[in-house]
């Protein structure tokens, strides 16, 4: 008899040459333990053929299921809900679809599950890639702890284990913009990383840009800090002071020394640099307003078109097809 159900849920983007390697990878991980598993790819409207994978491998394993979305929602977060929210296991695995994480962690994951942890995620001790690229990884996740409001640990990706009633509170979150990572943080419980070392793509190229990464880091610290707002009240109240000090500085000039400074020069570069001070701060301002625009209109965080081996009956997705045509709470 096995133990329990555990879900692994993979986001997947152009990955057509890896899908059976993750199951053939999954699938063995899992033979050396006493817990059975489904594997939920979460299509995010793939170019190439991956959905065709995908539908090959259901038939060959009832164990396989396949979420495809509407049409591609930007980023993995949405692709990733979407599996949690479909997921039925005891505990969540989530794991990106390139192979990067290797998936034999998941015994790893399983025994620290046992003891008693509710959250295990992988710490990247160190990775594949460009040096440069790497660089700025590791200073993303340092400037993202040192910024948000709440603890976040170094170098932990999305890649980990989830015990189920941890899912059931973060099903409950309401944010359209998601990143889980630091959603896994904030709802709390007991928490510990195991280190490992991420690898290079098992087949193909990424779909991620450094701009796109450069996006993706904006998002993080925008989502779980207030401390770039914080910054323009202190810079705000910095410039007034020395303002202050300024404006008494040529009084005194004027009516005391009756000199009148030239300070062309002085002028111009103090406008254009206020004026760039204020651009700036405006621009942080926006980023939280677009924000607060996409959260209040309510629309909902992903739309399906089709589940692949799906479990469900029709009246339950017919239901469920009416919750995000009405914007209402999803899968809950």
């Amino acid at each position: 008899m096995k133990k329990g159900l555990i879900s692994v849920i993979v986001p997947v983007y152009n990955e057509k040459n890896n899908i059976f390697a993750m199951h053939d990878r999954v699938k063995k991980t899992f033979d050396m333990t006493e817990y059975d598993f489904e594997l939920i790819f979460v299509d995010n409207c793939s170019k190439d053929n991956t959905v065709d994978e995908i539908r090959k491998l259901s038939q060959v394993d009832k164990r396989v299921r396949g979420i495809l979305m509407s049409r591609n929602f930007g980023t993995s977060q949405p692709s990733t809900m979407a599996g949690v929210h479909h997921a039925k296991g005891d505990a969540v695995v989530l794991i990106d679809g390139d192979i990067q994480d290797p998936p034999e962690m998941i015994i790893d994951f399983i025994d620290k599950w046992e003891e008693g942890f509710e959250v295990i995620y992988g710490i990247r001790k160190k990775r594949k890639g460009p040096l440069y690229m790497r660089f700025f990884y590791k200073m993303f996740y340092r400037v993202f702890k040192a910024m948000s409001y709440i603890d976040m640990p170094l170098d932990a990706g999305d890649f980990g284990l989830i015990d189920r009633k941890v899912v059931d509170e973060i099903k409950k979150l309401k944010e359209n913009e998601i990143f889980f990572r630091g959603l896994r943080a904030w709802v709390g419980f007991k928490q510990i990383g195991i280190e490992y070392v991420r690898h290079g793509r098992h087949s193909g190229k990424t779909n991620v840009s450094f701009f796109n990464n450069f996006k993706w880091a904006k998002m993080g610290i925008y989502n779980f800090s207030y401390k770039p707002l914080e910054y323009i009240s202190k810079m705000a109240m910095l410039f007034t002071f020395l303002s202050i000090l300024g404006i008494i500085y040529y009084i005194i000039l004027h009516f005391v020394y009756k000199a009148t400074p030239y300070g062309f020069s002085t002028t111009v570069i103090l406008i254009l640099f206020m004026s760039s001070v204020q651009l700036f701060s405006l621009g942080i301002m926006g980023e939280y307003i677009a924000r607060i625009f996409n959260e209040v209109k309510g629309r909902p965080r992903y739309i399906i078109r089709e589940i692949i081996n799906s479990n469900n009956n029709q009246e339950e997705y017919l239901n469920e097809a009416k919750e995000i045509k009405t914007g209402g709470d999803q899968y809950e």
